[in-house]
């Protein structure tokens, strides 16, 4: 071989190994922009079981539940929802695969579609077993979300454990990232919600999800958890990156005692500006009995649904 060729040889090996290298360094999936969605935006009308909470667990006098998982799909479709969130609180315990299979397959004879799940987690724990338990758990939920065929789970950031808030943020982005591959190959979301600790203010949420390098992890916007100056301001800064939505009957500011009150026209119009196309789950929280007023509540959501 004359000695160009060696040359060349050596330059075309040096150039495959420069560009494969370059390639590698860039993050494949990199979720840093807002999802880009085509067409009109779409709203579905959802519930979430977290609303009637206290009917998911034996009453103080040792009576029976008075909802389940089958029940509540039930309620969803007798009252025009399309789309039922099932929480993952309120299945037993110890809920086993065949009882999971069962939730779907009723579900689907009723022609009620499963809009997610959701989980209470802490990404914020420094490594060890309490950070390995959390993830862990989510992992777990992944794989049971596959089996109910639920497309989201809702999961939370978390607090600071003895950190700087620069540092529990990290500590949330190399969470997200772990659960987000296995999320990703189950085909599922994961929506980080705006729910206090480190994501209490719009920029620290929105810094965390333009740091993941997962296609599969959003935004859980909650209307009514953002208590700052401006919470329409920031529901508006999420908006782009949201993959579901949980609808609230309250809106509070910073340093206030009471509720503003509701503008509904306002939170529809920022996700529909956002061109938000999935779910919209109400979420009761009011202190009113849910079988008196999320019915009422779901009939006034559905003239914004479109």
């Amino acid at each position: 071989m004359g000695s160009s060729s060696l040359v060349a040889m050596i330059s075309r090996r040096t150039f495959v190994q420069t560009v494969t290298a370059a390639a590698a360094a860039i993050p494949l999936g990199h979720a840093a922009e807002p999802f880009i969605r085509t067409g009109k935006s779409r709203l579905r009308l959802s519930l979430a079981a977290y609303s009637f909470r206290d009917d998911f667990v034996v009453g103080k006098d040792g009576s029976a539940p008075r909802m389940d998982m089958v029940r509540f799909i039930d309620y969803c479709a007798e009252h025009g929802c399309e789309g039922a969130e099932l929480t993952s609180y309120y299945f037993p315990k110890e809920v086993t695969d065949a009882q999971l299979s069962e939730v779907r397959r009723h579900a689907h004879l009723r022609a009620m579609p499963i809009s997610g799940t959701a989980v209470g987690n802490d990404f914020c724990h420094p490594p060890g077993e309490l950070r390995s338990q959390q993830i862990a758990h989510v992992k777990e939920w992944i794989r049971k979300a596959t089996l109910l065929g639920a497309p989201h789970i809702r999961v939370f950031a978390g607090t600071p454990k003895g950190t700087s808030k620069e540092e529990a943020k990290k500590l949330c982005i190399e969470g997200l990232e772990e659960c987000g591959e296995a999320a990703g190959r189950a085909g599922i979301f994961l929506g980080i919600e705006n729910h206090g600790g480190v994501v209490a203010e719009s920029r620290d949420l929105v810094d965390i999800v333009r740091a993941v390098r997962s296609p599969w992890v959003g935004i859980n916007l909650d209307t009514g958890n953002f208590k700052t100056d401006d919470p329409y301001a920031d529901l508006a800064a999420i908006a782009p990156w949201a993959v579901n939505v949980q609808f609230k009957a309250f809106i509070r500011r910073r340093g206030q005692a009471q509720d503003d009150p509701r503008d509904d026209a306002r939170v529809f119009k920022i996700l529909r500006d956002a061109g938000y196309q999935g779910f919209v789950a109400l979420e009761y929280e009011l202190k009113d009995s849910p079988w008196t007023r999320v019915p009422t509540l779901l009939e006034e959501m559905k003239p914004f649904m479109g």
